[in-house]
């Protein structure tokens, strides 16, 4: 027995066959594109990294797992506190400090077993003003408030950029 197609059908199933070749041929050229574009884009971000050194910098150990803060986003001033004794930083992540430097404080590390107590701010004062706007951790017990500005009363979670080093 001959089954007859009819020469509609043909041409359907010939259109059909040849729009799906088109459509995996233009997803293969958009992921191609794509590959290229990351590629570009992984190049490009290598050489910004070697021929620009300011994005540099390290992750240290965090001092406490929780901040005291004044707002939220721990921009605002606590305090102002006047520094008692000299303090030589051990690393990149506290300041150097001067007895009788007025500090800015920013936030207060939140005391865990087996560590010290912790502020975090920046030196005041003209005398000091290659270091004015560095932001950097002291122990509490070398300064005394002079003035509170606003009581450090929310909790946050400390993060890693809060123990970044430059």
């Amino acid at each position: 027995m001959f089954v007859q197609m009819s020469s509609f059908s043909i041409k359907d199933k010939y259109y059909q066959t040849r729009q799906a070749f088109e459509r995996e041929v233009l997803a293969k050229k958009n992921t191609d594109r794509k590959m290229i574009l990351t590629t570009d884009l992984v190049i490009l971000l290598l050489c910004l990294g070697v021929t620009y050194p300011g994005v540099t910098g390290i992750f240290m150990d965090k001092l406490a797992s929780k901040k005291l803060c004044a707002d939220e986003e721990c921009v605002y001033t606590i305090s102002l506190a006047r520094a008692e004794d000299d303090y030589n930083a051990p690393d990149c992540r506290f300041l150097n400090i001067k007895k009788g430097q007025l500090i800015y404080v920013y936030s207060k590390l939140v005391k865990e077993r087996y560590s010290g107590e912790f502020w975090a701010g920046s030196v005041y004062g003209e005398q000091y003003e290659d270091q004015m706007g560095t932001v950097g951790y002291f122990p509490s017990s070398l300064v005394t408030e002079q003035h509170v500005y606003q009581e450090a009363n929310k909790t946050i979670p400390t993060t890693a950029i809060d123990f970044f080093c430059e």
